[in-house]
C-alpha cells in the first residue's frame, strides 16, 4: 500500500533546549492504517505530531505528508489532513456553528455564506450529522463562550472532520469526553475508515483505544522505544506466564527444575513461558495441578513498564 506518512532521522530541538524533543525518529504510515503514538508525558509525541501537521518546523530529518516535502509544500499538507489538537483552538467570539463554517470555507469545501441557512443543503446535514454523534446538536448554534471543556472538544471534532481529510490527527481527542460520546466518536470513525480509506494517526491515555490500532510506536526521550502490532508491542515488552499450583508443590517445582523453566514461587507458581510452549508444557507434567492460570500480557502492562524505566532512570 502507499504510504502517507514517511519519516525518517525526524529531529526536533527547541531554543535553548539541552536535548532533542525529537530524536533521530524513524516510522512509516500507509493510506487507510490505524497508527497510534503512545508515551509519557514529555516523551515527543505532540512534538512528532505538530511537525507533521505542519505547526511546528523539524531541526532536522526528513518528513513526507501525502508524499509531499513539508518543508516545500506545507498548504498542500494542509489542504489533505484534519487536526484534532489537545488543546482547544476555537475563536470563543463565534457561535459552535460559525467556527465550523469558516474552517469549511478555508478548506474550500463550501462557498462562505453569512448565515448557516444560506449555506448548501450538504454542508448543514454534514453539519447536524457530526454534531447529533458527538451530542451537541441542541448547542450547535450556542456561542463557543458558553460551552465546557468537554462541549469544546466535541466542537474541535466537528470540525477536524467536516472537510472529510484523508489523514487526521488525534492528539488526545477524547480527553473531556463522556463515555457514550467516546463511543460515539469512534463507532463513526470505524465507518469513516472503512468508507473513505481514513488514516488515523492518534495520541493517547486511553489504552483500550490503541487496542484498536494497527500498529502502535511507543516513544520515550523523544526515541522510538518498540513498534509493531499491539500483539508484537506486549510481546516485546511484557513477559508471558502461567500461574500453577499443586497440592504437592514440592513434587511440581522438581519438575520445572528438570525442564529448566524459570519460575517464582508468590502464592502459585508463576512460570515464565512463550505461548506456543504452555500446551506441550503442561501436557509433560506428571503432578497432579490443583490450579492453572494463564497470563495474557496487556498493552497496558507494556506502557507501564515504559513509565518505570523511564522513573529508574531519572532516579
Amino acid at each position: 500500500m502507499a504510504k502517507i506518512i514517511e519519516v525518517t532521522d525526524l529531529t526536533k530541538r527547541y531554543k535553548k533546549a539541552t536535548t532533542n524533543a525529537v530524536d533521530g525518529v524513524s516510522f512509516e504510515v500507509e493510506e487507510g492504517e490505524f497508527f497510534t503514538m503512545l508515551g509519557p508525558n514529555g516523551a515527543g509525541k505532540t512534538t512528532t505530531i505538530s511537525v507533521l501537521n505542519t505547526t511546528l518546523d523539524k531541526t532536522s530529518g526528513s518528513v513526507k505528508v501525502g508524499g509531499i516535502e513539508i518543508e516545500k509544500d506545507s498548504a498542500g499538507v494542509r489542504r489533505m489532513i484534519g487536526v484534532i489538537f489537545q488543546n482547544p483552538s476555537l475563536d470563543l467570539n463565534l457561535t459552535a456553528e460559525e467556527n465550523v463554517r469558516f474552517h469549511a470555507f478555508l478548506y474550500g469545501l463550501f462557498p462562505y455564506r453569512l448565515t448557516y441557512n444560506m449555506m448548501p443543503t450538504d454542508y448543514k446535514k454534514k453539519v447536524e450529522e457530526l454534531a447529533r454523534i458527538l451530542g451537541i446538536e441542541k448547542e450547535i448554534h450556542q456561542p463557543v463562550k458558553t460551552f465546557s471543556g468537554g462541549m469544546k472538544r466535541k466542537l474541535e471534532i466537528v470540525r477536524g472532520l467536516i472537510h472529510h481529510p484523508k489523514l487526521l490527527f488525534l492528539d488526545e481527542p477524547t480527553t473531556g469526553l463522556d463515555p457514550q460520546s467516546r463511543k460515539n466518536l469512534w463507532s463513526y470513525l470505524k465507518t469513516v475508515r472503512k468508507n473513505e480509506n481514513l488514516t488515523l494517526f492518534l495520541t493517547t491515555h486511553y489504552l483500550e483505544e490503541a487496542e484498536e490500532s494497527d500498529r502502535i510506536c511507543i516513544i520515550d526521550n523523544g526515541k522510538i522505544v518498540s513498534l509493531g502490532t499491539p500483539l508484537d508491542i506486549k510481546r516485546d515488552l511484557v513477559e508471558e506466564y502461567m500461574l500453577l499450583d499443586s497440592g504437592n508443590r514440592k513434587a511440581l517445582t522438581k519438575e520445572l527444575d528438570n525442564s529448566k523453566l524459570k519460575y517464582v514461587e508468590d502464592g502459585a507458581i508463576k512460570v515464565w513461558i512463550k505461548e506456543s510452549q504452555i500446551q506441550e508444557t503442561i501436557r509433560n507434567l506428571k503432578t497432579k495441578l490443583t490450579s492453572i492460570q494463564i497470563h495474557t500480557p496487556t498493552l497496558e502492562e507494556a506502557y507501564l513498564e515504559i513509565i518505570d524505566k523511564k522513573n529508574e532512570k531519572n532516579n
